[in-house]
C-alpha cells in the first residue's frame, strides 16, 4: 500500500512477484507488491525474499538502503578498476552518481578496511606516472595532488627530492624539435617559460634550457 499521493516506494504490501531484469543479466530483480512494481534489488538481497511475504515500512526502507550501499560500493569498485584514485575522487564520483551520504560513507568504510583507497599510494602512483610520461616540477605536482584531495603529509612523502634538473631536461625534450630553429635568446625565453609552467624552479629550468640548447646546436651542426 502506497502512502496517499506518494510517487516513490510503497510503505507496505505483499510480495506478488520477484522478476529478474533482463538488461542487467539477472544481477538485479524487480519486486512487486500487491501487483505493482515497488522497487528493484541486487540479486543477493532479492534472494532473501519470498512470494506472499508481507513487508512493512521499516523492512522496505532497510532493503532499499542495503541495496543503495551495495550499488555505491559496486560503483566505487568500477571507478577504481581503471586506475588508483584518491579518497576525494571516489567520494566525488559517488556524489555525482547521486548516492546518499550514508551510502558513500559505507562504501568508504569498506574500501578503507581493505586498503583499496590509500592516498599515499595514490600520490606515489600519480608522481611516478607524471615523471614517466609527462614530467612536472614539485610545484605543479603538489598543486595537482592537493586538487585530488591528498593531504600535505602524504604529498611530502612522495614528492621527489633533490635537483629537478634531470626531470626538467626530460620535459624539455618534448618541445625541443618545435623550438630548435629559434635563436638562442628566443629559445631560452620560450623553453624556460614552458618548463616553469610545468612547475620546475627557475634554477632547474635554466640548467635544462642550456643543456637542451646544446643538444639542438649539436643536431643542427650534424645536419
Amino acid at each position: 500500500m502506497r502512502a496517499p499521493g506518494a510517487v516513490g516506494a510503497p510503505t507496505s504490501g505483499t510480495i506478488t512477484a520477484i522478476e529478474p531484469q533482463r538488461r542487467r543479466g539477472g544481477r538485479r530483480f524487480n519486486v512487486f507488491l500487491d501487483g505493482e512494481f515497488a522497487f528493484s534489488l541486487d540479486a543477493s538481497l532479492a534472494a532473501r525474499l519470498r512470494l506472499d511475504q508481507e513487508l512493512g515500512t521499516a523492512e522496505i526502507a532497510a532493503l532499499v538502503a542495503s541495496d543503495e550501499r551495495a550499488r555505491a560500493l559496486d560503483a566505487a569498485y568500477t571507478f577504481l578498476s581503471y586506475r588508483p584514485r584518491s579518497a576525494r575522487e571516489v567520494e566525488q564520483r559517488l556524489q555525482q552518481k547521486g548516492y546518499s551520504p550514508a551510502a558513500i560513507a559505507s562504501a568508504r568504510e569498506r574500501l578503507d578496511r581493505f586498503r583499496l583507497v590509500d592516498d599515499t599510494a595514490f600520490a606515489r602512483y600519480w608522481v611516478e606516472q607524471r615523471q614517466a610520461h609527462s614530467p612536472r616540477g614539485r610545484t605543479v605536482l603538489r598543486a595537482e595532488l592537493r586538487a585530488k584531495g591528498v593531504g600535505a603529509a602524504e604529498i611530502a612523502a612522495v614528492l621527489p627530492e633533490g635537483d629537478e634538473g634531470a626531470a626538467a631536461y626530460q620535459a624539455g625534450l618534448r618541445r625541443l624539435r618545435s623550438l630548435s630553429r629559434l635563436d638562442h635568446a628566443t629559445f631560452r625565453q620560450r623553453m624556460g617559460a614552458y618548463l616553469q609552467r610545468r612547475g620546475f624552479s627557475y634554477g632547474a629550468s635554466a640548467t635544462a634550457v642550456e643543456r637542451l640548447w646544446a643538444d639542438a646546436s649539436a643536431a643542427a651542426s650534424e645536419s
